[in-house]
């Protein structure tokens, strides 16, 4: 997903995205930090298999759907196309051959670990030497909505405005890789676009741009950090949107708002406690949801699931949003992180870097993506776990790196 939050496109990945929710450092301690520390830096050191916690038990097979989309993505894509920031991963000529197995593939997890030891090598994945990182999760919520505005339902989402110019800055410097902005241009220059709050108030009101409309801000709100999600219509049926584009503000979170204005605790924000905040003080919601100026504009989606930031459909519980200014889309991870639901256990499975989001930062930063449902919620809106991963690289590329 590629949001402002998350790009499903999961942007969003924008748009994704919930751990800064939860961000709860004061602006002293945040700048100490950021002084104290290096520019952030991937650093791959080489593993094997057997280093990998987990592997011998995870069912892996259950990942090659995920990477068969990665691999459909790819053979789209020029041989020498270099794949992940600065060709980290290699080129596209690199993943042909794991590719064209993965069609002939045997049925089982046997086969399959067996085809990811004979044509992968495991790196373990650092910001300047050091593994550990925040792992969160994000979900597809359910709305209700419909297509027509009622008293019900008076909370429109839009479609993106004709007027929204969408920047990636990479293409003008590679110091600004993975950096976007986006804005309206005003007498032949590029300038900001209206945020949350003015968005909220009805500045784009009756310009066509409503796709449908929903039961209550709240939801508005939640929807556009995961960046997907599905409508369930007055009228019947179903409606799947996802991220079309986003206003071009910096996306702030809310659970830090609530912190520093001492109505939560740091170690009781979650999804669903700020969501269970703002329903109980509705004279203040609007207020703190628009200290966040960023806006997500939605499409409809049909297929078999919210399109990340590579393009391809998430798979609930094998795609990992990740920050893409270091990591390169399409490539196996495997995680080990605390399990979000039982902190005695761990999270050990592989995963396929699909998709990315405005909080996710970093090079030792990851969004697993749950799919849609209750469970999926629950896990979504705790899960803020420490842990690390592993990238795994075809050979002819480990080789080339001296691996």
């Amino acid at each position: 997903m590629t949001f402002p939050n998350r790009t499903v496109s999961s942007a969003i990945a924008l748009l994704g995205a919930v751990a800064f929710l939860f961000s709860a450092c004061t602006p002293k301690e945040e700048a100490k930090r950021e002084e104290a520390k290096p520019p952030d830096a991937l650093t791959l050191a080489p593993l094997t298999f057997a280093e990998l916690p987990g592997w011998r038990t995870d069912p892996v097979a259950q990942a090659v759907p995920a990477l068969a989309r990665s691999c459909a993505r790819f053979r789209t894509l020029p041989p020498d196309r270099p794949v992940g920031p600065n060709g980290v991963a290699g080129t596209i000529g690199d993943w042909q051959r794991p590719c064209a197995q993965l069609a002939d593939l045997p049925a089982g997890d046997d086969a399959a670990r067996a085809f990811f030891e004979e044509n992968f090598t495991p790196y373990a994945v650092g910001n300047n030497g050091v593994r550990e990182g925040l792992f969160t999760g994000y979900y597809e919520p359910e709305l209700e909505g419909s297509r027509r505005r009622h008293p019900a339902y008076p909370v429109p989402l839009y479609r993106r405005p004709a007027d929204l110019v969408m920047v990636d800055l990479g293409d003008f410097s590679d110091r600004w890789r993975g950096e976007r902005t986006a804005g309206r241009v005003v007498d032949g220059r590029l300038k900001p676009y209206e945020d949350r709050a003015a968005i909220t108030a009805g500045s784009l009101r009756d310009k066509g741009l409503e796709l449908v409309w929903v039961k209550d801000p709240i939801g508005a709100f939640f929807l556009q950090i995961q960046g997907s999600g599905r409508i369930r219509l007055a009228e019947g049926g179903e409606m799947r949107v996802g991220y079309a584009a986003q206003n071009g503000h910096k996306y702030v979170a809310i659970g830090k708002e609530l912190i520093d204005r001492g109505e939560l605790k740091r170690e009781e924000v979650s999804l669903q406690t700020i969501r269970a905040w703002l329903f109980a003080n509705p004279d203040q919601a609007a207020a703190v949801m628009n200290v966040n100026p960023s806006y997500v504009f939605f499409q409809p989606l049909s297929g078999d699931g919210p399109n990340g930031a590579q393009g391809v459909a998430l798979t609930p519980g094998r795609s990992l949003a990740v920050d893409s200014k270091f990591m390169p889309y399409g490539a196996p991870v495997w995680l080990d992180a605390e399990d979000p639901m039982d902190a005695g256990q761990r999270l050990q499975r592989l995963m396929i870097a699909q998709d990315t989001g405005g909080a996710i930062r970093g090079p030792v930063r990851g969004d697993v993506f749950w799919g849609h449902g209750e469970e999926a919620e629950q896990k979504a809106g705790v899960m803020k776990s420490r842990g690390s991963y592993a990238l795994l690289l075809p050979k002819t590329v480990a080789a080339a790196a001296g691996g």
